[in-house]
């Protein structure tokens, strides 16, 4: 979107002295201070604004999830169209990676080191902030790249990857330190960062795919969604029919980098209606228009495989939505006798993620019963000096969210600091 067509938008904005919009956003963006910034065409100091709360501005502006976060709350769209936050939030950054604008640091040192494991949007976040009050960094991260599920699980139709790590070498130009193929189980342990860090922030995830619990997930041609994005397997897909079980943005992605690879049939199974998807609208939209098909209202009994042990259909069932007792949304409840047989090639699970078991479990701190890392509102662990935050610790499910959590543990290890 060019400049004229950013003021326009902007224009859109009522300024509203209540600011929903910034209250719909985790980390909390003066959003209408911004765009007021914007309609006077101050973009450095529009840039210097949102520096306060995010070091994300072109990525979040392009990924996250607008319509269920600031632009939903958007006051505008009672009767007309959203302001469009998320355009406007990446026109600044891609103007700061233009104009070469600085994210805030500190000029004095401390001694104070803290290791980072996990080089994604929490740990970016949590690094670029504690530089803000000259704390020493060192990010950890198991490959060759920064970024996380940034670079390792978002398409590039969707995040343009020379723009991300241009502006991941932004945020580590403000003096943090990088060691990359460093793997928590495997080259680094938590007793060696223990013994050479002041303060630890775990923050590498949760992408391990969560299982149905259905007969024949383990059959050859049965995929996590999470494991296919971060590292897409060889396969001929061209005129092969896949399913994607799943609603949320992980499905769509999955589903719709399959069909770009030249699948002729992508069914997304869900067994809730399209209104209850966890994904984005304009997610759901763009997997329609890439040739998706959605399969509303089903759900997977089953995988089944040929004599070789490799994917050859599933059982489906469909579903009707009821209201139970106790609950405020409807559930889905097979419908008897309509059970259905769909042929297919392959299978991806899109339906949630987890901590990788053997690694968190090695940690030595106190876990849910997810297995995911019990953290206080300040992100810390059972053991005081050890963070966590993002999907390791807790499941929200944005780039935004991760990100709250990385600034939070920063401020709350600056304030252990003071």
């Amino acid at each position: 979107m060019n400049e004229e067509e950013i003021l326009n938008r902007a224009n859109e904005c009522f300024g509203c002295p209540t600011k929903p919009c910034q209250k719909g956003c985790p980390l909390e963006n003066d959003t209408t201070g911004f765009i007021a910034l914007i309609k006077e065409q101050k973009y450095k100091e529009a840039f210097e604004l949102l520096s306060k709360t995010t070091v994300l501005m072109p990525i979040c502006g392009r990924i996250c999830p607008h319509t269920k976060q600031c632009q939903g709350k958007c006051i505008r769209a009672i009767k007309f169209d959203a302001v469009e936050i998320g355009q406007m939030e990446a026109f600044i950054g891609d103007m700061a990676i233009k104009n070469d604008w600085k994210l805030p640091t500190a000029n004095e040192e401390k001694d104070y080191k803290v290791a980072i494991v996990g080089g994604g949007p929490a740990g970016l976040t949590c690094a670029q902030f504690l530089r803000r009050a000259g704390v020493q960094v060192t990010i950890f991260d198991k490959y060759n790249t920064l970024g996380g599920i940034l670079n390792h699980g978002i398409p590039d139709f969707r995040l343009d990857k020379v723009m991300l790590n241009k502006w991941i070498d932004k945020i580590l130009e403000s003096g943090i330190k990088v060691e990359y193929g460093k793997e928590l189980g495997l080259n680094l342990s938590i007793e060696e960062l223990e013994a050479n860090f002041d303060s630890i922030f775990l923050s590498f995830g949760a992408n391990i795919s969560t299982k149905m619990g259905i007969p024949g997930e383990d059959l050859n041609g049965v995929f996590g969604g999470n494991e296919y994005l971060e590292s897409t397997p060889i396969i001929d897909l061209k005129g092969k029919t896949v399913v994607v079980s799943g609603g949320g943005n992980v499905a769509m992605d999955v589903s719709r980098t399959i069909k770009r690879s030249g699948a002729e049939h992508v069914y997304v199974v869900y067994r809730r209606s399209e209104k209850e998807m966890p994904a984005e609208q304009k997610e759901i939209d763009e997997a329609k228009e890439d040739g998706v098909e959605f399969l509303f209202q089903n759900n997977i009994l089953s995988v089944n495989g040929n004599d070789e042990g490799k994917v050859k259909s599933i059982e489906c069932i469909k579903t009707e939505l009821v209201q139970k007792e106790g609950e405020s949304r409807l559930s889905p409840v097979n419908i008897e006798g309509s059970n259905y047989e769909l042929e297919c090639d392959y299978v991806i699970m899109a339906i949630g993620s987890k901590p990788e078991d053997e690694v968190v479990s090695s940690l030595g701190v106190e876990l849910d019963r997810k297995g995911r890392i019990v953290v206080d509102e300040n992100g810390r662990t059972s053991k005081e000096n050890i963070y966590a935050g993002g999907d390791i610790a807790e499941n929200m499910g944005t780039v935004a969210y991760a990100a709250r959590a990385g600034r939070n543990v920063a401020e709350a290890i600056v304030n252990t600091l003071q």
